[in-house]
């Protein structure tokens, strides 16, 4: 009889751990969805933010995760620009791709119609009397400004790059009807909280021809001063009164144009790893409580944290540990621990549960880092980790950071790891 009622006991347990089948296959179903074009990146254009809250909600209830104090969304307002309408832009009639082509500067105002195109060469950027000469004769005219490589500047040459390019974009003086830069390196795009004085693009120097002489713009923005956005969050009870923090951040950039920036592994793949953690304390009950955040408007400045922070649902000083996740799909190199040297026992604690379990290839260490969400609870002193994959697909904060080729290669492992670590506090 004993023997019978162990062995249910274990099949019991055995049940309540998710297979690594089904482990992936709900990581999978949570990127595809939040990475979907149907939540058009969940930014600030046809509502794709809420859209992504009221699926991580809808995966709460599902839970029974519990509300915190009876509500699972916290709305805070920001301001924003964005690009809701289709972009064209062609040089000497021919097209460019939105996107993948060019990206529009993030604080970029409206611009339309057809210009000359005034080009300023790599060796002529630093002669500032010849600079300044073109820049007087730019009137209504698109500046063009020849790609400089980091690697060919000093330290005076590259603040000078950098002021120069500030002066272009953002200065309300410079009369030329728009700025375009230039360059070799992969196109990045980011938010923005304000509009810029001129409208500027980033552009490919593969697809932009030196002896062009028209280019097309049609570019509309709106600038939104308090856009209505919001965190999403939920709770489990434990039997201890201190809380394990679990956060990510479920916010991309929406579009530009019809140019959409999916965020697969930034950062609808932490969102996964943090639902995926939610699902499985809700079937195996925790010693602490444990809440779960997913935040918005990080990309913005980290402003659903701050929010957070200054209106908290719950005493964060109770905060026993705090785990942020952004960018969680790949792995293949293992996995940074940024504050690991700030609390060195908890990450060799980490360490060593990796290497007894022969989880991920490595974990490494990292000083503190104001670069995610866990950085305003830093500042409070709340104990905590901020944790991404290495390795894989170099896709980010673009056009390509798609599900389709997110691998979530060492994914499984990872929450393996994190379970056993979270169980070890």
């Amino acid at each position: 009889m004993t023997v019978r009622i162990s062995l249910l006991l274990l099949l019991g347990t055995l049940l309540w751990i998710p297979s690594e089948a089904q482990v992936i296959d709900y990581a999978r179903y949570v990127v595809n969805t939040l990475a979907s074009d149907s939540l058009f990146g969940r930014g600030y254009v046809e509502d794709g933010d809420k859209k992504a809250a009221e699926f991580i909600e809808q995966e709460f209830r599902r839970f029974e995760v519990q509300p915190l104090n009876q509500s699972y969304t916290q709305s805070f307002e920001i301001p924003v620009n964005t690009f809701p309408d289709s972009i064209t832009v062609k040089i000497d009639h021919q097209a460019l791709t939105a996107g993948k082509d060019f990206h529009v500067l993030p604080g970029s105002p409206s611009i339309s119609g057809t210009y000359e195109i005034l080009f300023i060469p790599r060796d002529k950027i630093f002669d500032l009397n010849l600079l300044r000469s073109k820049i007087d004769q730019s009137d209504g005219k698109v500046i063009v400004l020849d790609d400089y490589p980091d690697s060919l500047m000093d330290n005076t040459q590259r603040n000078l790059w950098v002021q120069i390019q500030q002066l272009l974009t953002k200065h309300p003086s410079i009369k030329a009807a728009a700025t375009i830069l230039l360059t070799n390196e992969k196109l990045t795009w980011y938010g923005s909280q304000i509009e810029d004085a001129n409208p500027s693009l980033r552009m490919l120097k593969d697809v932009f021809n030196p002896s062009a002489k028209t280019i097309e713009l049609n570019i509309k923005n709106e600038f939104i001063n308090a856009y209505p956005t919001q965190n999403v969050y939920g709770f489990i009870e434990g039997d201890i009164d201190s809380t394990i923090l679990f956060m990510a951040h479920y916010d991309h950039f929406g579009m530009m144009g019809q140019a959409i920036f999916p965020g697969a592994n930034d950062n609808a793949s932490g969102v996964a790893m943090l639902l995926s953690l939610a699902q499985y304390y809700s079937e195996n009950k925790p010693p602490y409580n444990m809440v779960f955040v997913a935040f918005g408007a990080e990309e913005l400045g980290l402003i659903g944290a701050k929010h957070f922070a200054d209106n908290p649902p719950f005493e964060l000083s109770k905060t026993k540990f705090m785990l942020n996740f952004d960018i969680s799909g790949t792995g293949d190199e293992g996995i940074r621990v940024v504050n690991g040297s700030v609390y060195r026992n908890q990450f060799d604690q980490m360490v060593a549960l990796n290497e007894e379990h022969d989880l991920l290839p490595q974990v490494r260490i990292r000083g503190s880092a104001c670069n995610s969400d866990h950085c305003i609870f830093d500042r409070m002193g709340i104990p905590g980790f901020y944790i991404y994959t290495l390795g894989g697909i170099p896709a980010y904060h673009d056009v390509y950071d798609r599900p389709e080729t997110l691998p979530l290669t060492e994914f499984e492992d990872y929450f393996k790891l994190l379970r056993l670590f979270v169980d070890e506090l």
